[in-house]
C-alpha cells in the first residue's frame, strides 16, 4: 500500500485579546470544557503534540478577525505541503475563520481535522 503524501499544512491563529468563552469538548466524545483564548491555544498545542503534527500544524497568537465580536476567535490559513526536498513557501491556498462560531463545532479538534486533508 502506498502512503498518500499530505497535501496541506496549517497555521492556526488564536486572538488572545478577544474575550469570551466557548463551551465544547476538546476531542469528539470528550467532556465539555469552558475554553477562553489561552485555554484554546493550550488545547490546540496539546492536540498537535499528541498527534505528532508539529511539521504540518503551527499554532500562533494574532488577529483572527472578528474584533469586537464575542470570541474566542480562531483563523486557519492553509498552505500546500512542498514536495520532498523543496522549501515551504508563504503562499496561502485557502483559509477559514471561526469567528463567534466555535460552539457550533462538536469539538475543538475539528479545527484541525476539517482543514488538514
Amino acid at each position: 500500500m502506498t502512503r498518500r503524501q499530505p497535501t496541506r499544512r496549517l497555521v492556526i491563529t488564536v486572538c488572545p485579546r478577544e474575550c469570551g468563552v466557548a463551551a465544547l469538548p476538546v476531542e469528539r466524545g470528550g467532556p465539555v470544557r469552558r475554553l477562553d483564548a489561552p485555554a484554546i491555544m493550550r488545547a490546540l498545542h496539546d492536540l498537535v503534540r499528541r498527534r505528532r503534527l508539529r511539521d504540518r500544524v503551527q499554532i500562533r497568537e494574532g488577529c483572527a478577525g472578528g474584533c469586537g465580536r464575542s470570541g474566542p476567535n480562531v483563523g486557519v490559513t492553509l498552505y500546500p505541503v512542498p514536495p520532498p526536498g523543496e522549501r515551504q513557501d508563504a503562499v496561502a491556498v485557502g483559509w477559514r475563520t471561526y469567528v463567534g462560531m466555535l460552539t457550533t463545532l462538536d469539538c475543538l479538534s475539528r479545527v484541525i481535522d476539517d482543514n488538514l486533508t
